[in-house]
């Protein structure tokens, strides 16, 4: 098939429909269902946990596994990143990590407590796969759009992710809900937590099945050339990132930009993962039923709400500017992490996830949409995006790791959630040092 022109409405639409594909994990497996099953796991016992010979509380525990895997994501994507723009196979990369993150959560149904060792395998190599294929995913957009295309396509593609996902968590709640509509037999309890282990194999399925499109039309790479991956060639990786880093220094407004993105991207995601534990364990729900319920809705209203502020901020950045915007954003976050300390009643959960959501699609569209507008010309656009996926990876490291550390001491989550509200303030306050150019004044 012949490759698509880039700036086409085809490849672009493409392009923005693998959100649509994988996005179905960071809401079902990251934040949604599998936070809830795992707390249902502790249900009558206690919280803490005997694994890898420490005493761990349950929501610590996914902290530290999480950022042993951001951290392994971290040190990979940089020579990947750079063996695939020397190749030019980006494509060949990021299915392998797509596959290897949908084939994971499949492998969750399997997830006990009996068998945590295994279980947690499969939460690391999920994680691992789906964050993975975002640096090539991320990387192919200079590639495929042009600069007044990136911010619209940007939060195109994050709107379609939270649209797609919004679907099929509307179905993992129905089958929750009411099990036997779905032939799912047993106790409410227990065929509850058959439908959320069903729920997890349904989203390994849903990510490889939508890909094939993304797939269909994306261009293989840059290189024209089919060339092998030799030793050489590895070292080549670390050639290109010695080489980016050259180029960082000279292009001010991207080092900059780069550092302010590296504090406040530790504090969103660390939000992301850790809202629903958060939820769990810190709302006064009157029963488990209601519990269950009211976490589902809430990340339902988060991502409904994120289509509409990925669109809103899409619109404001066009209006004030990308850094300005990011600026009003990471204020609005400093303000809502604070806010959180006070939360206990389920209406307060609610109005924050309302909240959570109008600002939580904007920031990472149009994060995204301004690293790649700060690029210079290349065609080694991997290298690029693997530093801004570097950046996003050891800030989430240090997040989930900080917030652990306070979960486990103290017991509770809501000073961590708290503490987060220090990174963005850090990144408000870098973000005013970037030097504005024309297209992100």
């Amino acid at each position: 098939m012949k490759e698509l022109e880039k700036g086409s409405k085809k490849l672009l639409n493409a392009w923005a429909f693998y959100d649509w594909a994988n996005s179905v994990y960071p809401l079902v497996i990251s934040s949604a269902v599998f936070p809830i099953f795992f707390e249902s796991l502790f249900v009558g016992r206690s919280h803490y946990i005997e694994v890898f010979g420490l005493n761990l509380k349950n929501s610590a525990l996914i902290s530290f596994v999480a950022a042993a895997a951001f951290l392994l994501v971290a040190f990979i994507s940089p020579l990947l990143s750079g063996i695939a723009d020397y190749v030019g196979n980006k494509k060949s990369f990021m299915k392998f990590f797509c596959y290897m993150g949908a084939l994971s959560c499949m492998g969750l149904h399997w997830f006990s407590l009996e068998n945590i060792y295994l279980g947690l395998f499969f939460y690391f190599f999920g994680l691992i796969g789906f964050w993975g294929s975002l640096v090539f995913y991320n990387s192919y957009l200079p590639d495929i759009a042009y600069p007044e295309q990136q911010d619209k396509i940007s939060a195109k593609g994050y709107s379609l992710g939270y649209i797609g996902s919004v679907f099929l968590l509307i179905v993992n709640l129905a089958m929750i809900m009411k099990p036997d509509l779905f032939g799912i037999l047993g106790s409410s309890e227990e065929a509850a937590m058959t439908a959320m282990r069903f729920s997890f194999i349904m989203v390994g399925v849903w990510w490889i099945l939508f890909s094939q499109y993304t797939y269909h039309y994306l261009p293989k790479g840059n290189n024209s050339e089919k060339q092998k991956v030799t030793k050489d060639t590895i070292f080549n990786g670390f050639k290109e990132l010695k080489k980016v880093w050259a180029l960082l220094g000279e292009n001010i407004s991207l080092k900059r930009y780069l550092g302010s993105f590296f504090v406040y991207s530790m504090a969103v995601q660390t939000v992301m993962i850790v809202a629903t534990y958060f939820g769990a364990q810190e709302i006064r729900w009157s029963s488990e039923e209601e519990s269950t319920t009211g976490l589902i809705i809430c990340i339902l209203l988060i991502q409904l709400v994120a289509v509409l502020g990925a669109f809103l901020t899409s619109r404001a950045s066009a209006k004030f500017g990308n850094i300005g915007t990011l600026i009003f954003i990471n204020i609005f976050w400093v303000l809502l992490c604070i806010a959180a300390y006070f939360v206990v009643l389920p209406l307060h959960f609610y109005t924050m996830a309302a909240l959570v959501g109008l600002v939580m699609g904007g920031i990472q569209s149009l994060s995204r949409s301004t690293y790649s507008k700060l690029l210079p010309e290349t065609k080694d656009t991997a290298s690029f995006f693997s530093f801004y996926d570097v950046s996003e990876k050891i800030g989430i490291v240090i997040g989930m790791c900080i917030y652990g550390i306070i979960d486990q001491v103290t017991g509770s989550p809501r000073l961590a959630i708290v503490f987060l509200a220090l990174f963005f303030s850090t990144g408000v306050l870098l973000l005013t040092r970037v030097p504005r150019k024309e297209n992100v004044n």
